[in-house]
């Protein structure tokens, strides 16, 4: 009885170490913007890839095609949720600060990164990954300034 309670404490402790590995709200200074903003590129890299492959693998009627095709579309939601979390709880939560004299260019800069991944969940169009990857390079550029 005592091992299968320590088997479930290791279980229960990894899985929530692992739920909690992103990056924390306490202001240690360890991860960088740019580091950000490089994630989030790669993000919207990977949505392009998948709103592609959708594209190719909605036309085909075989099984394998529609497994793959869950795939991506799941993929393509995972990617960009990742970018709205990055967008919520780095930098509006962390990095932009109100007393900021760029307050509000940071804040619709953000929200438009975060309303186009939002748009590249809808769809399947390839202008909403373009889109989202505009919007990422033009909040990097306030930002940065």
């Amino acid at each position: 009885m005592k091992i299968s309670k320590l088997i479930y404490f290791i279980v229960f402790s990894y899985a929530l170490s692992q739920s909690l590995a992103a990056h924390c709200q306490v202001p240690c200074g360890v991860y960088g913007d740019s580091a950000r903003f490089s994630q989030m590129l790669e993000d919207q890299t990977t949505i392009a890839k998948a709103i592609d492959q959708i594209s190719d693998l909605a036309v085909k009627k075989d099984a394998k095609s529609a497994n793959q095709l869950n795939r991506w579309v799941a993929a393509k939601e995972d990617h960009a949720s990742k970018i709205q979390k990055i967008i919520a709880e780095y930098f509006l939560t962390q990095r932009i600060k109100s007393s900021s004299e760029k307050y509000g260019a940071l804040l619709k800069g953000a929200h438009s990164v975060m309303v186009a991944a939002m748009k590249c969940k809808q769809g399947a169009d390839t202008q909403t990954a373009d889109t989202l990857k505009s919007a990422i390079k033009s909040f990097q550029q306030v930002y940065e300034k």
